[in-house]
């Protein structure tokens, strides 16, 4: 064998084991940089895999505590706490004990999260009467207390008071919405008739009749007069549990502020409805722009995280684009085929048919818990209706 070409097989063999030990390197980094997050992901979109995981992962510490307006709350505290998210659940009897809100915020604390999760006693029943914002101020407040860097997240109906409490801060991590609204008129008109829209494209969806309820229930804490508003939430009360429920003797004591919200939770055309919002009393017009978010949007800082399920039977999926629209460029709005309202229709279809969804929840995840500088100059507004 010449020495010229045992030169050369040495360089060969040098050049495989470099190129080797780069491959090897390059996925050791890429596992290592990703790792947090494509846990995260699979644990958020398949409960079954959350559970594996978590039983050899340490249990999250979680502390009762009452904040200052005495309202009752679960603190999430991992051990070694990095920052502080405050979770506002939406409109479920549950509250801060729904069983996905707390498999969620220990997947936060698991990852380094100290969690927050107040108990709101109107969205529990179904109400929305705005004393949910400045409960969500407190919070804020309190998480202050214990983190230089808190993050504020509501999901449903608990996303108006959430933001709307948000605009009032300064200096947040970053806000996300799930399957949040934007104008409760025009959740109102997709509930009563499905017909959503933003800007020129006009969508059409399914009622469900059980929503109606819901929206009455959500209503009558904004009539003025106190008498209706009593009577609204027996009406509401009865038909959720029992939707063929008798309620008609109810109804006819209604009076005119009363009556005017009872037609609109039973409208069936969309021209109705919006004839029926215009003629709703001065005082629940006002409660609806006060509760409204869209309002206050372009004085939310920092990053805006807007997620919604296409297929959301709640609160449309517009909603979500008109607030990325309304707050400006610092906003992110991120539209899932696969997901229903605040969940996963199933994981399989969202890990095997629905990959583009998989890839958004994956990115949106890994800029939550890796990349604060680059979510934070975040500008890009990614839909698909």
């Amino acid at each position: 064998m010449s020495a010229p070409w045992r030169r050369r097989a040495s360089w060969r063999r040098r050049a495989v084991v470099l190129v080797v030990v780069i491959a090897v390197t390059v996925i050791v980094v890429v596992a290592v940089r990703f790792a947090s997050a494509a846990l995260f992901t699979a644990a958020l979109a398949m409960p079954a895999f959350d559970a594996w995981v978590a039983r050899w992962s340490p249990v999250p510490a979680r502390e009762e505590i009452s904040l200052a307006s005495s309202t009752p709350a679960d603190l999430y505290r991992p051990r070694h706490p990095r920052a502080a998210v405050l979770l506002v659940h939406g409109l479920s009897p549950a509250g801060r004990r729904h069983p996905e809100l707390v498999r969620l915020a220990r997947l936060f604390a698991r990852h380094g999260y100290l969690v927050m999760v107040p108990q709101f006693e109107g969205l529990a029943s179904f109400h929305l009467s705005g004393h949910e914002v400045e409960e969500t101020r407190k919070a804020i407040t309190r998480l202050r207390a214990e983190s230089h860097t808190v993050a504020v997240v509501g999901f449903s109906f608990g996303a108006g008071p959430a933001l709307l409490a948000a605009a009032d801060e300064s200096g947040l991590g970053w806000i996300g919405s799930f399957g949040g609204y934007a104008d409760l008129r025009n959740v109102i008109v997709f509930l009563t008739t499905g017909v959503h829209q933003f800007g020129s494209e006009r969508y059409r969806g399914h009622v469900e009749e059980y929503n109606r309820w819901k929206l009455l229930a959500l209503l009558a804490p904004l009539v003025d007069d106190a008498h209706d508003r009593e009577t609204l939430r027996r009406i509401a009360s009865r038909r959720l549990a029992n939707p063929f429920d008798d309620v008609h003797a109810l109804a006819a004591d209604l009076g005119p502020a009363g009556r005017a919200v009872m037609e609109l939770s039973e409208s069936r055309r969309e021209e109705q409805t919006r004839r029926l919002l215009a003629h709703l009393s001065p005082a629940t017009r006002d409660a609806l722009d006060r509760l409204s978010p869209v309002t206050v949007a372009s004085r939310l800082h920092g990053r805006l995280w807007l997620v919604h399920g296409a297929a959301d039977d709640s609160i449309p999926f517009t909603e979500s684009l008109r607030l990325a629209a309304a707050s400006g460029a610092g906003a992110r709005v991120i539209i899932l085929d696969s997901f229903h309202h605040t969940g996963p229709q199933a994981p399989w279809r969202m890990l095997l048919r629905r990959a583009s969804d998989a890839r958004a929840l994956f990115l949106l995840v890994d800029a939550i818990l890796h990349e604060p500088r680059a979510a934070r100059d975040a500008s890009s507004v990614a839909t698909r209706p």
